[in-house]
């Protein structure tokens, strides 16, 4: 499936991503960890979890201009830990930083919310690294809001 995003006068098309998509999706998943990490390190676990976690039932699209792909959106499904509802969660939401601050990120977001929606869910949710705050903001700016906070201590 390809679906035009017009976004500040420039065209891209979001397409579904395919297996054989794994290592761009890996590619974006230890950039994106290695950019918000506290703690740098090593990210080959990220394979096991794409190896782990992709699948038919974790939608993964691309946003693409006329060479490659700069942008990508995975969904998982999660429980909500208090009501127990099953809902997509947002595995990564990533965008090459030469195209950042332009709307795809949030267009990603919409579009996410959309297909939730379209697929009968009543909610979405997704993890942010504390220390990203454009992220941060553009979810807030989407109605998101904490439910929860995860806390770590390094021994």
């Amino acid at each position: 499936m390809t679906t035009n995003l017009f976004l500040n006068s420039a065209t891209y098309q979001l397409i579904t991503g395919q297996a054989i998509d794994i290592a761009t999706l890996l590619k974006f998943l230890q950039t994106t960890y290695q950019e918000r990490s506290p703690h740098p390190q090593d990210y080959r676990h990220l394979q096991s979890t794409v190896d782990r976690y992709f699948s038919a039932q974790t939608p993964l699209w691309f946003v693409t201009t006329s060479s490659r792909k700069i942008a990508c959106l995975w969904l998982g499904i999660a429980i909500d830990q208090v009501t127990g509802i099953r809902h997509p969660n947002i595995f990564l939401v990533y965008v090459d930083p030469a195209y950042r601050r332009q709307g795809i990120g949030r267009a990603l977001m919409e579009y996410a919310q959309v297909w939730a929606k379209a697929q009968g869910y009543t909610q979405i949710g997704l993890q942010v690294f504390t220390n990203n705050q454009p992220a941060i903001d553009l979810y807030q700016q989407l109605g998101y809001q904490p439910r929860s906070i995860s806390m770590m201590r390094e021994m």
